[in-house]
């Protein structure tokens, strides 16, 4: 850490406490060129998350733009607020745990299939139908013959 009195890049921590909850560490450090003591923070840096699309364009993840495709799929399902979170912190945490902060939205919604499948198959089929496009009724009935299959 460079002394803000000397410029000088060696410096000793003499104390440190966490403060903000336990969000940020200050420490008290001490330059060893001029003796001079200086505070600095530590903070956890938040890298955003970039969702490449389809089109090959990148927006900033939006947990409720996911939310509510979700919530779509799992309308007049026995199905609670509680349960969607869950679906949605399990992706999220697939999401951020991988090294890469950029993810295609393949990625963000076969993770999300994978766990609705898991919750009800209504809204499984529902989030599929939109997320794949099916365009026929074929499309939809290969998907329900692939999960009767898997049972």
């Amino acid at each position: 850490m460079k002394c803000p009195y000397c410029g000088c890049e060696d410096s000793k921590v003499v104390d440190s406490r966490p403060t903000d909850e336990g969000e940020r560490i200050r420490r008290r450090r001490e330059c060893f060129n001029c003796a001079k003591r200086f505070t600095t923070y530590e903070i956890v840096e938040n890298t955003p998350l970039m969702i490449v699309k389809r089109d090959k364009s990148r927006e900033p993840y939006n947990r409720e733009k996911l939310t509510n495709g979700v919530l779509r799929a799992c309308e007049k399902r026995p199905i609670s607020v509680d349960q969607i979170d869950e679906v949605i912190d399990k992706v999220e945490s697939k999401l951020y745990s991988g090294v890469e902060r950029e993810i295609s939205s393949v990625q963000v919604g076969e993770y999300t299939m994978e766990y609705l499948k898991e919750l009800d198959e209504v809204a499984y089929v529902r989030f599929v139908s939109v997320y794949r496009q099916f365009q026929d009724i074929h499309s939809f009935m290969n998907e329900l013959t692939k999960l009767l299959n898997e049972k």
